[in-house]
C-alpha cells in the first residue's frame, strides 16, 4: 500500500511522564481457600467502598493518570476539537409515525443530551416536548432515560437513572398539562401500557438487580397487584409487547431456557397465561400474527426455526414449522407485519434481512451496498406498515436510515448521520479469516484508509461472550485514528454469536479458553500477514471483552504494545463466588460455578486477576465507573493493583481512571464522552508506534 494521499502536517507525540510515582495499594492479607487451592488476595479490601482508604487510592490513581498524560494535553485538545468538528451538534432524527403522532429526537449545540418531541398529525404541527434530558440532568453528571406513551397519547411513562447504577425509577407525565403525576415506582426494569390507558404492567428487580417480579397497577391506586414472581435465580424476567399492542409477553429467561406468560392488553384484569412450560435448554420467543403466534424457537433445531400456532391453542402440540435455517445459518430474530415477516438470518458473520411475503410465501434478502455491515429494523411501530424502516451502518459508513419497499425491493435513503469533512470512499473494509491453533477459522474485520502504509499501528478489539455478535458500527471519532494511518480490527472470537449458536457454545464453560486463544491467534495472524507488528499493536475490550483481553495479556503479553480496557470483568473467581452480586447466579451457565470443583478449575485457569504473574506487560489504560453494578469498580482496581505489584517492566505506563459519576456505560453526555475518547486516543498514540502521527 502507498502512503496517505493527503498529509498537511506532522505533529510529534510528546512522551508520557513516567517519572510520576505510581500509587501502590496497601497489601492487606486475605486468603481464599477453595477445593484445595490457596490464593493470596492482598487487595480484596478494595471491595469495601465504605473504607476511606479505597476512595483515596482511586483518587490517587486518577491524579496519577492525569499527571502521566499531562504532556499530551495539547494533543488531547486537538483530538477533542477534531471529533467535535465532525458531529452535527444541532440535528434531528427521522420522525416515526405512531398512532397519530410523529415522534422524533433532536439535539442542540452546546447541550449534552437529546430532546424527545412529537407533533400531532403532520410535521408542520406544533412541537410538543416529551422529555428534555438536559433538564433532567441539571445538577447531575449522569442521566439515562427511556419512555413509552399511553395508547391514547395522553400520558408519558418514563424510566430514569441519574447515577449510572441501572436503578431506574418509573414516572408518569400528563402531556396535556405537563404535570408529573404522583405515581412513582422504583427499581423498574420494563413497562407496558394496557389498552385502557390507565393500567400498566411492569417488572422490578431484587437486591441483586435480577428482574424477577411482574406487577399490574392502575394509575392512582395505592398498591400494585403481583402477577408473577420468578423464583429461580438463574432466570431474569423481561417484558415486551406486540407491534399491534394486543398482547404483552413476560418472558422468564436464563442463558439457555425460556418460559413465556401472555398478558391480554385488552383485558388487563385477566391473569397471565402460560404459553409453554419451560424445558431445560429450550428457548422460544412469540409474537402475534393475526390469529396465530409466530414463534422463534431452538426446540429441535440448535440454530432456531420459526413455527406458528393458533392463539387459542399455542402450546407445543400445535406448533407447525414454517421456516428452518439452511446449513451454516442461524435465525436470530423475526418481526411480524400484516403483509410481511422480516427474518434476521446470520451466516458467515453477517446478519442479513430476509423478507417473507405472507400472501405468496415468497421470500428475498434485502440487498445492501457493502459486503460487511449491520442492518436491522428500526422505527416500525405500525403493524399495517407497507414500507419497512431500516437502520444500516458499517465501520466506514455512518448510521443510515432507509425506507424499504418489499414490492419494488428498493431502498430509499431518508437520512445518513452527518460527519463533517468525512468521505467514506477514502476508506475500505475487509473481512479476513485467521486460522486458529485448533484449525478453526476465525473472522477478523478490518477498516483502514486507502493507501495506509503497512505494517500499521493497529487497534484490535475483541469481546467473545454470551453469544452476542460484535457487529460493525460507525464511530466518527475513529476517523482520527484512521486518518493517522491506523488499522481498526475486530477479532470475532468464539463465545460471541458471529457464526451462530455453535460459535457461542465453543467459547463458554469448559471451552472458554478458545475465546482467549482466538484473540492471540488473530494477533499473530495480523502480524504474520504484515498488517502490523508487536510494536504497533494495541488491543482493546470492555466488560466481558476486558476478560478476553486480560487473559490474552497474561498468556502472551509480548504480542501487544498497548492495551485499552473498559470496565473489565477480570476478578472472575471472586465475583462468581458472590451470589449477592448482580449477574452472578444467572451466569453460572456461561462461565461455570466455582463452587463445583471441575468448574472452579476452568475459571481459575484463566481468571486475569488470579493469573497475573511476574512478567513484562504492555502499556495499559483501564477505565471503570464507581457506580457500575454490572462489573463493580473493584475488579479494575484490584487488577491494576496486582499488576503494579508483580509486573517486571516499569518503563511502560499502567493507568487507572475511575469515573465517580457513572456506571457500566461510561459518560452519558456527548461532550464528556468526546473528552474521554480524546484522552484514550492520546494514550494510544503515545504508546504505539514511533512517536509521531500524521494529520490529514
Amino acid at each position: 500500500m502507498h502512503g496517505l494521499a493527503i498529509l498537511t502536517s506532522l505533529l510529534a507525540v510528546p512522551p508520557l511522564d513516567l517519572s510520576v510515582p505510581e500509587p501502590m495499594a496497601e497489601r492487606r492479607p486475605h486468603v481464599r481457600q477453595l477445593h484445595g487451592d490457596r490464593f493470596e488476595d492482598d487487595y480484596f479490601w478494595l471491595r469495601d467502598r465504605k473504607d476511606p482508604a479505597v476512595r483515596r487510592f482511586l483518587e490517587a490513581c486518577n491524579a496519577h493518570a492525569d499527571a502521566v498524560m499531562a504532556p499530551t494535553r495539547e494533543l488531547q485538545e486537538q483530538l477533542y476539537r477534531e471529533n467535535l468538528a465532525r458531529i452535527r451538534e444541532t440535528d434531528v432524527s427521522v420522525p416515526v409515525f405512531d398512532r397519530g403522532y410523529y415522534y422524533y429526537t433532536r439535539t442542540e449545540k452546546g447541550k449534552p443530551y437529546p430532546i424527545h418531541c412529537r407533533k400531532k398529525g403532520g410535521l408542520g404541527a406544533k412541537e410538543v416536548l416529551l422529555l428534555d434530558l438536559n433538564q433532567l440532568a441539571r445538577g447531575k453528571r449522569f442521566v439515562d432515560a427511556d419512555y413509552t406513551v399511553s395508547p391514547n397519547g395522553r400520558i408519558l411513562a418514563y424510566t430514569l437513572d441519574t447515577v449510572g447504577s441501572r436503578d431506574y425509577e418509573l414516572f408518569f407525565k400528563d402531556l396535556s398539562s405537563g404535570r408529573t403525576l404522583p405515581d412513582r415506582f422504583g427499581k423498574v426494569t420494563g413497562v407496558v401500557w394496557a389498552a385502557d390507558n390507565r393500567t400498566v404492567f411492569y417488572t422490578t428487580e431484587d437486591a441483586a438487580k435480577r428482574s424477577y417480579r411482574l406487577y399490574r397497577r392502575r394509575l392512582g391506586s395505592a398498591r400494585p397487584t403481583l402477577l408473577f414472581e420468578e423464583k429461580d435465580p438463574l432466570y431474569n424476567l423481561f417484558l415486551s409487547e406486540d407491534r399491534d399492542h394486543r398482547f404483552a409477553y413476560a418472558i422468564s429467561e436464563s442463558m439457555e431456557t425460556t418460559e413465556c406468560r401472555i398478558l391480554d392488553l385488552h383485558a388487563p384484569n385477566q391473569a397471565p397465561k402460560l404459553l409453554q412450560r419451560r424445558r431445560e435448554g429450550v428457548e422460544y420467543y412469540p409474537t402475534r400474527f393475526g390469529d396465530r403466534f409466530l414463534i422463534r424457537t431452538n426446540d429441535g433445531v440448535r440454530e432456531f426455526r420459526l413455527v406458528v400456532a393458533p392463539v387459542r391453542y399455542p402450546d407445543r402440540r400445535h406448533w407447525k414449522t414454517v421456516l428452518q435455517p439452511r446449513a451454516g445459518e442461524t435465525i436470530e430474530g423475526v418481526d411480524a407485519f400484516r403483509r410481511h415477516w422480516v427474518v434476521r438470518i446470520r451466516r458467515d458473520a453477517v446478519a442479513t434481512l430476509r423478507v417473507v411475503d405472507v400472501r405468496s410465501w415468497s421470500s428475498h434478502t434485502v440487498a445492501f451496498p457493502e459486503p460487511y455491515y449491520s442492518a436491522s429494523l428500526a422505527g416500525n411501530p405500525m403493524f399495517d406498515a407497507r414500507r419497512l424502516r431500516m437502520a444500516y451502518q458499517s465501520a466506514i459508513t455512518p448510521a443510515t436510515v432507509y425506507d424499504y419497499d418489499p414490492e419494488t425491493r428498493r431502498l430509499k435513503l431518508l437520512k445518513r448521520q452527518a460527519v463533517n469533512g468525512y468521505d467514506p470512499t477514502r476508506y475500505e473494509v475487509r473481512l479476513l479469516w485467521a486460522k486458529a491453533r485448533d484449525g478453526e477459522r476465525v473472522p477478523i474485520a478490518l477498516a483502514f484508509r486507502r493507501g495506509a502504509q503497512i505494517p500499521a499501528p493497529t487497534l484490535l478489539e475483541a469481546y467473545g461472550a454470551y453469544g452476542i455478535p460484535s457487529d460493525p458500527y460507525f464511530r466518527s471519532s475513529a476517523v482520527s485514528l484512521l486518518d493517522r494511518g491506523w488499522v481498526l480490527a475486530s477479532a470475532l472470537v468464539r463465545g460471541g454469536g458471529e457464526l451462530g449458536e455453535r460459535w457461542h457454545d465453543a467459547g463458554k464453560m469448559a471451552s472458554k479458553q478458545n475465546t482467549f486463544r482466538d484473540l492471540v491467534d488473530c494477533a499473530r495472524f495480523l502480524q504474520r500477514e504484515g498488517w502490523t507488528s508487536p510494536q504497533l499493536l494495541a488491543v482493546t475490550g470492555g466488560s466481558a471483552g476486558g476478560l478476553t483481553v486480560g487473559a490474552a495479556l497474561n498468556a502472551n503479553p509480548e504480542l501487544f504494545r498497548s492495551a485499552l480496557v473498559y470496565v473489565p470483568f477480570v476478578d472472575v473467581v471472586n465475583t462468581m463466588l458472590d451470589e449477592t452480586l448482580p449477574l452472578t447466579t444467572g451466569e453460572f451457565i456461561e462461565w461455570g460455578n466455582p463452587k463445583i470443583p471441575e468448574q472452579y478449575r476452568w475459571i481459575r485457569a484463566y481468571s486475569p486477576y488470579d493469573n497475573v504473574a511476574p512478567k513484562d506487560y504492555p502499556a495499559l489504560l483501564v477505565r471503570t465507573g464507581w457506580n457500575d453494578t454490572n462489573v463493580p469498580y473493584w475488579e479494575a482496581a484490584k487488577w491494576v493493583a496486582r499488576l503494579r505489584a508483580l509486573r517486571t517492566d516499569r518503563s511502560k505506563p499502567l493507568l487507572l481512571k475511575v469515573d465517580f459519576s457513572t456506571g457500566h456505560g461510561g459518560s452519558s453526555g456527548r461532550y464528556d464522552a468526546l473528552r474521554d475518547e480524546a484522552f484514550d486516543q492520546a494514550f494510544l498514540l503515545a504508546t504505539v508506534g514511533e512517536g509521531s502521527l500524521r494529520v490529514p
